[in-house]
């Protein structure tokens, strides 16, 4: 009788262990483990005579972006100015670094006076999609007045950039821009131009005023 009792007792335990056990099996199983992809930002930063007033609080804001990135992520920094060209690839916190090589090729240069912005912007799309074939996802960051000076054939072609990003996002689907610092009128032209292909969540605009607001859905855009 009393073997029986216990029989009864262990059978009604594994009854509710088993019957707990897969509630809580089903449950880990709708639970979606956050899929993270290291992020590949590239910068844009014009260091150009006439925006020098401008520059020491954008290299501030492009090393804030950079500390709120994961070390996981790669940033590559290119200067435009004259010409256009790489001056830091890394790891975003390597802040010492930045630093050194934003303060030595961004100095001031009555010689440069141009702005390259289109040739910056087409080596940021080469950088975007080789990173993206490398597993990151991409995503570029203009700083700067955006002025055309210069050279024309190193302007940005308004006409011409929104089938270029089209034609990147068939490689890369979920790269973002970011334009800051610019004048409105100027910012306006970029949403103008690129809203209708880059949307709303992953183009980025924000005048001097409005920086640190957009930060925030910058990230996002990343998928932070």
């Amino acid at each position: 009788m009393k073997l029986n009792r216990r029989l009864i007792t262990v059978g009604l335990i594994l009854l509710v262990l088993s019957v707990a056990l897969k509630f809580i099996w089903t449950g880990l199983s709708k639970i979606k483990v956050d899929d993270f992809h290291p992020a590949a930002v590239i910068f844009l930063i014009d260091s150009s005579a006439s925006n020098q007033n401008a520059l020491t609080m954008q290299k501030k804001t492009l090393k804030q972006v950079c500390n709120l990135l994961d070390p996981e992520d790669q940033v590559k920094i290119l200067r435009v100015s004259q010409d256009a060209y790489l001056i830091y690839e890394g790891s975003p916190m390597n802040g010492s670094a930045i630093q050194k090589s934003l303060d030595t090729y961004t100095k001031y240069d009555e010689k440069d006076y141009g702005t390259a912005y289109g040739e910056g912007i087409k080596k940021a799309f080469t950088h975007a999609l080789t990173m993206k074939k490398d597993g990151y996802v991409p995503s570029i960051v203009v700083i700067g007045d955006l002025e055309n000076e210069g050279a024309a054939e190193k302007q940005v072609n308004w006409d011409t950039l929104p089938k270029n990003v089209a034609e990147v996002q068939k490689y890369a689907p979920e790269i973002s821009m970011m334009f800051l610092y610019a004048h409105p009128s100027k910012l306006d032209l970029v949403k103008e131009k690129l809203g209708p292909v880059l949307g709303e969540q992953k183009l980025i605009i924000a005048p001097e005023q409005n920086v640190d607001k957009q930060i925030r859905k910058f990230l996002n855009a990343l998928g932070r």
